[in-house]
């Protein structure tokens, strides 16, 4: 079947996963509505799908701004353009132990992580079971499974982005929508700088952080094959599986050891 004439929007689309993802869902032809903050970003990547003869749409959004999220499904709307796949790329950290971190700073992470990301599925997975067909795609993370000591809101983020997709997935297992969960660990991104997580060990161990374009091909063909859920990786399915196994706060003092600041 061509993908042609479908439309995959993306979050986040600018780079990292998300941008891996863009890449993967052009080459099988779908065309794109690309969101991300920065427009001159957003015009480059543009340049770069249209080449291969893609419509390209954009929409620069803070999705920060939980109402940004109402404002992206009703611009798309307006427009006429039907969404066949949503992926939910968008994301942040913030690094440090929760009593010195910034409050206002960890509320908009969570608007971005979770508000923007439930706002967007609602509204488009509405559209998709009245067609019954739709596909959607929302970035875990192995943080979702684990305590996260440096990172205890994002962690907090995550666990929701996966219960949640757990939850809607089964009220909707006998349509003909799917909803996937992509689960990585470490990756090679702009993540950490945006988190502040230069000091992190994890960051400083180069071989423990995965390729994006990886994660994203483990992503793209859980969803392509309407699976649940992905842990990205060896390495990551075998922390998650130990980590089912062993207390919570065995897990926790572990991930609070591997996140903590090198010592000078």
């Amino acid at each position: 079947m061509s993908n042609a004439k479908q439309y995959v929007l993306i979050t986040g689309a600018t780079s990292g996963i998300g941008y891996e993802l863009a890449k993967l869902f052009a080459k099988d032809k779908y065309n794109l509505v690309i969101v991300g903050r920065n427009q001159q970003e957003l015009d480059n990547k543009a340049i770069e799908f249209t080449q291969v003869g893609l419509a390209v749409t954009t929409f620069c959004k803070d999705l920060f701004d939980k109402e940004e999220a109402f404002s992206l499904y009703a611009e798309i709307k307006s427009r006429g353009i039907e969404i066949d796949v949503l992926v939910n790329a968008a994301g942040q950290g913030l690094y440090g132990e929760f009593k010195d971190t910034d409050i206002d700073r960890e509320l908009s992470i969570i608007d971005l992580n979770i508000s923007s990301l439930v706002i967007l599925t609602k509204l488009f997975l509405k559209d998709m079971l009245s067609r019954d067909s739709g596909k959607i795609l929302n970035l875990a993370s192995v943080a979702s499974k684990i305590p996260g000591p440096w990172q205890s809101v994002y962690h907090g983020t995550k666990a929701f982005v996966l219960s949640f997709t757990e939850a809607i997935r089964e009220e909707v297992k006998d349509t003909g929508v799917t909803i996937t969960a992509l689960m990585p660990g470490p990756t090679d991104t702009d993540f950490f700088n945006k988190a502040e997580m230069q000091d992190s060990k994890v960051v400083h161990d180069k071989n423990a952080l995965a390729d994006p374009a990886d994660v994203a091909k483990d992503g793209y063909e859980a969803l392509m094959a309407g699976q649940d859920k992905v842990v990205s990786g060896f390495k990551n399915k075998v922390q998650v599986g130990i980590s089912n196994l062993i207390p919570d706060s065995v897990v926790a003092h572990q991930t609070y050891e591997q996140q903590k600041p090198v010592q000078e």
